[in-house]
């Protein structure tokens, strides 16, 4: 295997990984805390929207993006190769990073922003809920979509 295709399945793997935390999120973490009452679940969301700002998921997440570039920039594919690469690329870049800014990360400032047993963060938390898992469930799919159509570039 060459350097160029260990790259592309790093950034297979590191985009099915990320896939697989946002999936755990829409299936069973965010369930979970909405049967807390109002003001453990946000806190809970509180503390977690703290911790997985570490240089590990960090690193992971964003370097996933980083790779999937730097490989479709400095590769030497088949047309068909190049163009899964760029389809990879561009579906984390926008579905998964994209969405995080835009998308995810206000909704977690404004929770961040509010006292948890207060009756307005009571009544932001099922908005919150709702809307935040909507998002999160276009971050997995286009992960896990990202990590198809990479591994699609090396069997093209």
């Amino acid at each position: 295997m060459n350097l160029l295709t260990a790259m592309i399945v790093a950034s297979t793997v590191a985009s099915a990984l990320i896939g697989g935390v946002f999936f755990a999120f829409s299936v069973f973490v965010v369930r979970a805390l909405t049967d807390l009452p109002p003001a453990q679940g946000i806190l809970a969301m509180q503390r977690v929207n703290i911790t997985v700002i570490n240089p590990l998921f960090l690193g992971v997440f964003f370097g996933t993006a980083l790779l999937l570039g730097v490989t479709t920039y400095f590769g030497r594919y088949s047309p068909q190769s190049f163009a899964w690469l760029i389809g990879a690329f561009l579906i984390y870049l926008v579905g998964s990073v994209g969405v995080t800014m835009a998308l995810n990360v206000p909704r977690n400032n404004r929770l961040a922003s509010l006292e948890a047993t207060s009756a307005e963060a009571a009544a932001y938390w099922p908005v919150y809920v709702r809307e935040w898992l909507t998002w999160n469930h276009v971050r997995c799919i286009a992960s896990l979509a990202a990590a198809v159509v990479a591994m699609l570039a090396v069997a093209s």
